[in-house]
């Protein structure tokens, strides 16, 4: 089982670190050109329509923290065509979030050089992309505690910026409030989601999370509630500050909070407030290549790309033709694309990925997946996943034409390449299938993904199994149909006993028949313990027996849908009790009969006692 390094803060850090970005340093000023001052509004709209996305990839997180976040998550639930546009989404949207931040440097460059053209900004940002390209390639990789100290002094900087800043606004400078309509405010609304878009990244790290039940959906929602307040307020402050000259010769400015930091606190505030944007853009930009170019080695590793992206240096352990071909991609994107066409297009990917992790939630429950078990459960489901997915739509719309076609064409690509390639080389089953397989037949093949989901459970829960989960994975398993007697269910277990315990069936049946009649082993409604001794030493067997018509057993008022056998031989007594205490907590488990009466099969019902909540001895 692998090292879990990362706790609460460290998880923190990174949701945090990779949202305070340029969409704070950068884009108020071409936000307020649009829409006015009431951009710190349209700030706070983008937060409050991110929750339902942060709250549905908080529950998928915890029920298979496994590196490779939203691509896995839709890969498993909607199945390998739409993990192949998920994981070409993340890809794509990674590396226009990680150009726009490199582009930020080239913006705040022109504070020490304000002579530059916008193509030496251009330059100066491919320069910084190809610099971290390197450092990528030779592992260089942001320790814990640099990460946290960037992340506590960007916050400590804003934080003074706030409180500095909010006493010296003018009001007039919030007046006129808005330029333009509802569908332009949205439409601002949208394009400030790249903004969000690095909230995600606690997800594709959930696998080196310690604890992911508890740390992953707090430190996102953490996260998520202290920077939405400090980016509004920050916007608030700034356009309070500076109102109409965030707009300069027609032009928005690309260094807004430097300029409020120059406007209260002189050259000194100038300084800091860069210092501190050109740090954020560098952890960005950086951190960007490096998970960016994980989406295409994950892809590849599941066959849906050629096995070169998955190649990983002997020396230095980092991918390096998925970070080389990554790199590319962005230096095409600083160089060859305007900057607003930029964050449109990554915002418009982002709504997509938004709305297709939402939708990842409603098939993960409705599929039936007994292995589907989330530590953390959204609130309001389904109705908050229902509502993202509107809201993003709505939002979709109002983006533009050319963000959408871009867009449009992109994913078309995507399905093509599937269609010719991935489709022919993945075989994985999704919770897609197995709901419409739950709408159209009774029984569920078991197959991989409820396999690969029980040991993603094994490992986040850090399960050791004992001697009760070896018996239990070698059990005998008898799923009986139609209503029965005590008397015909007790001889089936005989005839399927006898051979595991070394008698012959009437010897097995007439020990079951007698245990039965000293007193009854119908424990509670619904389950039944049949138990006896058998001859012999060190022997110990189980069986799991499931009859969802109910068996009828004498002085029970409710049919035994349940039953646990035990056969074991007299110096095993001690084991015969822990069994009998790991069964009680079992079967004490909410909606036990439900959920027993619901596993898919054989294996389904042998996974379902395997992964029941149980203290382990350590």
């Amino acid at each position: 089982m692998k090292q879990k390094e990362l706790g609460f803060f460290d998880l923190f850090c990174i949701a945090s670190g990779a949202m305070i970005s340029s969409g704070l340093f950068v884009l108020p000023g071409i936000v307020y050109a649009k829409i006015g001052p009431v951009c710190f509004v349209a700030y706070l709209l983008a937060s409050l329509l991110v929750i339902p996305a942060m709250l549905s990839q908080a529950e998928l997180a915890t029920a298979m923290p496994k590196s490779g976040g939203t691509y896995f998550f839709v890969d498993r639930s909607m199945g390998p065509g739409f993990g192949t546009l998920a994981g070409l989404s993340s890809w794509f949207s990674l590396s226009f979030k990680s150009a726009f931040a490199l582009l930020g440097i080239g913006a705040f460059a022109v504070l020490v050089f304000p002579g530059l053209t916008v193509w030496q900004t251009k330059l100066i940002a491919a320069g910084f992309c190809l610099v971290f390209c390197v450092l990528n390639l030779y592992s260089t990789k942001h320790a814990g505690r640099t990460q946290i100290a960037l992340v506590v002094g960007l916050i400590g900087l804003l934080l003074l910026y706030i409180v500095w800043g909010l006493p010296e606004m003018e009001i007039h400078n919030l007046t006129p409030f808005a330029r333009g309509d509802l569908r332009s405010i949205l439409a601002a609304t949208g394009l400030i989601f790249i903004s969000y878009g690095g909230l995600t990244k606690v997800a594709s790290v959930a696998g080196e999370a310690r604890n992911p039940a508890r740390n992953v959906p707090l430190s996102m929602i953490a996260a998520f509630v202290v920077v939405s307040i400090i980016y509004v307020l920050t916007v608030l402050a700034t356009v309070g500050l500076l109102g109409d000259r965030l707009v300069v010769d027609g032009k928005p400015s690309l260094t807004p909070i430097s300029d409020g930091g120059q406007l209260i606190m002189g050259t000194t505030g100038k300084v800091l407030l860069a210092i501190a944007a050109i740090l954020a853009f560098v952890s960005t930009g950086n951190a960007g290549i490096m998970t960016a170019s994980r989406d295409p080695m994950a892809m590849s590793r599941d066959k849906l790309l050629p096995e070169f992206f998955s190649f990983v240096h002997p020396k230095h352990g980092t991918p390096r033709n998925a970070i080389l071909v990554t790199t590319g991609f962005m230096l095409c994107v600083i160089l060859f694309l305007e900057l607003e066409m930029l964050v449109k297009t990554a915002s418009t990917i982002m709504l997509l990925l938004f709305a297709s992790v939402n939708l990842s939630v409603i098939l993960m429950r409705e599929s039936g997946i007994l292995s589907y078990q989330p530590k953390f459960r959204c609130p309001g489901y389904p109705w908050v996943q229902v509502f993202g997915l509107l809201s993003y739509a709505f939002l979709l719309v109002g983006m533009g034409r050319g963000p959408l076609l871009l867009t449009v064409t992109f994913l078309a690509s995507g399905l093509l390449w599937y269609w010719v390639y991935g489709r022919i080389n993945s075989n994985r089953v999704s919770a897609l299938v197995h709901l419409v397989r739950r709408l159209t037949a009774r029984e569920l093949r078991y197959d991989v993904l409820n396999s690969e989901l029980k040991e993603i459970l094994l490992e986040r829960d850090e399960i050791v199994e004992d001697r009760f989960d070896r018996l239990v994975r070698q059990a005998e398993v008898l799923d009986l149909s139609g209503s029965l007697s005590h008397a015909d269910v007790l001889k089936r277990i005989a005839t399927a006993l006898a051979p595991r315990v070394g008698l012959d069936e009437d010897e097995a049946l007439r020990l079951l028949t007698a245990r039965e009649e000293d007193s009854s082993t119908v424990l509670a409604p619904g389950l039944a313990v049949p138990h006896v001794i058998i001859p012999g030493n060190h022997h110990f067997e189980l069986m799991l027996v499931r009859c969802r018509e109910g068996v009828r057993f004498p002085e029970a008022d409710e049919p035994v849908e349940a039953l646990f056998v035990l056969a074991g031989t007299a110096d095993e007594r001690n084991f015969h009790l822990k069994a009998l205490m790991s069964i009680a907590q079992i079967v004490q488990q909410q909606d036990f009969l439900r959920k027993w009466r619901n596993a898919s099969q054989e294996n389904g019902i042998r996974d379902f006692v395997l992964l029941s909540e149980r203290r382990r001895p350590d």
